[in-house]
């Protein structure tokens, strides 16, 4: 499985990005895709996931209401819709991909990732 992520940039505070994963390869078998986010000297963490048949979707509440992910099976594509973007937004998203899980919120449950994009929120 591979994947690749895009849509990251530069906005100001209050803004809005798009960012977009498209996985390619053994995708049949995945169960659910997340974002995931790093700023520098801090540790990668969990912002949303959805479960690929239903789309359940899971968010940490730093960023309920304003993110929303979603999903296009057809294509094999997800998204990542960020509104009301802050500065402590900043970060490099990456996407993943997993075959099984028992949290959404943990990074070792993700099986396989994106390259990342560049998230920059100026104030």
């Amino acid at each position: 499985v591979q994947l690749q992520a895009s849509g990251g940039g530069l906005v100001q505070a209050g803004g809005s990005l798009r960012l977009s994963c498209a996985a390619s390869g053994r995708t049949w078998t995945t169960y659910g895709m997340g974002w995931f986010r790093q700023a520098p000297g801090r540790e990668r963490e969990f912002v949303a996931a959805i479960r690929w048949s239903g789309g359940s979707t899971y968010y940490a509440d730093s960023v309920k209401g304003r993110f929303t992910i979603s999903k296009d099976n057809a294509k094999n594509m997800v998204y990542l819709q960020m509104n009301s973007l802050k500065p402590d937004d900043t970060a490099v998203y990456y996407c993943a991909l997993t075959r099984a899980i028992g949290n959404w919120g943990r990074s070792d449950e993700y099986g396989y990732w994106g390259q990342g994009t560049q998230v920059t929120v100026s104030s």
